[in-house]
């Protein structure tokens, strides 16, 4: 399994937050293709463990690969972290020193055409982070009501055009469904006003967004999950999440400030505003360039980090 395409996102700012001197065990959320776990775990002492989860099952896949050296001190899982405190429950932990989300999309994920996130292959119309489930993004553009449809691409895409790429679709679909990333970005494009077509951000982007998001209901386990995540933090453990668009950053925020807030506060919060990358890094990868940061630490009983 080839992993070096995959670059993570913010890496040095993540170690710098997350490794702290007592800090033995790891929870990554998202451990994709490993990069920001190979990190850590080198960033650690020997005696530090770091579980993996991911929804990915082909991301385990090539983990597993890339972190055999590290033997016993790593266990990665194919699991939700909707899900994080039943697998730190079977691997029979229940506090950890640091977690780390990384949200969105992976660019293995991204390149290989026959997973359907990208409107710049041609591949099935997927778009399934975990493929072991039903529903696919063919599904839902095929079977959702026109009028749902538009509420998805808008809320989840923030695109302004959205009733018409829905009323498009809706169209498409009555001559035969849409199966392939091809042919719904053939009828995005042709819903849309010609310069909307040729601006800065392909005309796809947004709608290809909203379906991912729809299909794998990636802002509706968020905030459950980040609570959870807070519980099994021990005092002075810290929380690091990356975002990738405003609402997921918007999601993490609000979280993360209700559970700092002044009455029987759970965390503090570090970054007061969000990190954003490097200039050095956002050219060496473009695709870091909408990521945000944003880390807290879990506070003792007593209130005390």
């Amino acid at each position: 399994m080839e992993v070096s395409r995959h670059i993570s996102v913010m890496s040095k700012e993540v170690l710098f937050w997350l490794v702290q001197e007592n800090s033995r065990t790891y929870l990554d959320c998202t451990v994709g293709y490993s990069g920001h776990a190979e990190k850590i775990v080198e960033a650690s002492g020997p005696d530090c463990r770091l579980i993996g989860l991911d929804r990915d099952a082909v991301a385990i896949a090539a983990s597993r690969e890339r972190l055999a050296r590290f033997g016993d001190r790593v266990l990665l899982l194919h699991g939700h972290f909707v899900d994080l405190k039943r697998h730190l429950t079977a691997s029979g932990m229940n506090q950890v020193d640091g977690i780390l989300f990384d949200l969105g999309v992976s660019s293995p994920q991204l390149e290989e055409s026959a997973r359907g996130f990208s409107f710049q292959g041609d591949g099935p119309l997927d778009m399934r982070m975990d493929q072991s489930m039903s529903g696919t993004a063919a599904d839902l553009v095929n079977r959702w009501p026109e009028a749902q449809l538009a509420d998805m691409i808008f809320q989840f895409g923030e695109e302004r055009f959205s009733r018409r790429i829905a009323r498009a679709i809706a169209r498409a679909r009555e001559r035969h469904p849409l199966a392939t990333t091809k042919e719904l970005v053939s009828v995005i494009e042709g819903a849309v006003p010609a310069n909307y077509r040729h601006g800065r951000l392909h005309c796809a982007t947004r709608t290809f967004q909203a379906i991912r998001i729809a299909v794998n209901h990636e802002l509706d386990c968020l905030e459950p999950a980040l609570r959870d995540a807070a519980d099994v933090l021990a005092p002075g453990g810290r929380l690091c999440v990356i975002s990738f668009h405003s609402l997921e950053d918007r999601i993490v925020k609000h979280t993360l400030r209700a559970l700092s807030g002044k009455d029987d506060p759970v965390l503090a919060v570090l970054t007061k505003k969000p990190q954003i990358p490097t200039r050095e890094e956002s050219d060496r990868n473009p695709r870091s360039r909408s990521a945000k940061l944003r880390v807290a630490q879990r506070v003792s009983k007593e209130g005390q980090a």
